[in-house]
């Protein structure tokens, strides 16, 4: 028969041991470069214990950084706070300071007198200080007695004429006296106490409250 003698047919390659219809790659199944996905339906793990412990540690910190930040910020406004106070009450002082010696400058001013050698007898007219000081008048022959200061009068021939007096004179409050040989208005010969007083040549005689008298010679009656 034909099909004992022919070639018989193979199915197998030719040179080639037979083969399956798949080649199996030995790698395969062994997960190599393969990744994996979680998917929702997946429950998530529980945390341990000291993944607990650390988120816990974590809050505490952050809670403790919050506390001193607004600390922080509550002392820099108590220092801001104390510093504008302080500033407005250094400021309150100074001007209520400058105010006190602003207003006594200018009550001293206007309560202030000055003192000037004046005649001992008739309407008060100004001399030369010098007349109403101690020193001068007895270097000069004269003398004091009972706050008048007395000046030898020698006549053009050399002959004695007796004594011109003279007396410490004060003006009125806030007024100064006129020049020498001019009339005062309405003086005083008490010395007014608790004021400033000032002699013609611009000395202070006495400051107001203390009652000191200067080296001028006032008598200060």
């Amino acid at each position: 028969m034909a099909d004992q003698d022919g070639p018989q047919r193979s199915d197998q390659p030719a040179g080639g041991s037979p083969a399956d219809e798949t080649q199996v790659n030995p790698d395969e199944g062994q997960g190599r470069g393969r990744m994996r996905y979680q998917d929702d339906s997946t429950t998530p793990r529980e945390p341990t214990l000291a993944e607990k412990r650390a988120r816990v540690a974590a809050e505490k910190r952050q809670e403790e950084q919050a506390r001193a930040e607004l600390a922080e910020q509550e002392r820099k406004t108590q220092v801001r706070r104390r510093v504008m106070v302080g500033g407005g009450v250094t400021v309150g002082v100074v001007a209520l300071v400058a105010a006190f010696y602003s207003g006594s400058a200018y009550r001293a001013e206007q309560t202030a007198v000055q003192e000037f050698c004046a005649t001992g007898q008739g309407p008060a007219t100004v001399q030369n200080p010098d007349l109403c000081d101690e020193n001068y008048v007895q270097s000069h022959g004269g003398y004091s007695s009972g706050g008048m200061f007395f000046m030898p009068i020698f006549l053009p021939g050399g002959g004695f004429g007796g004594y011109n007096s003279y007396r410490y004179g004060y003006t009125q409050p806030g007024t100064t006296a006129p020049p020498v040989g001019q009339p005062v208005s309405n003086p005083s010969f008490t010395k007014p106490a608790g004021t400033n007083i000032t002699n013609t040549k611009g000395q202070t005689v006495q400051r107001g409250g203390f009652g000191i008298n200067s080296k001028s010679g006032s008598s200060g009656s």
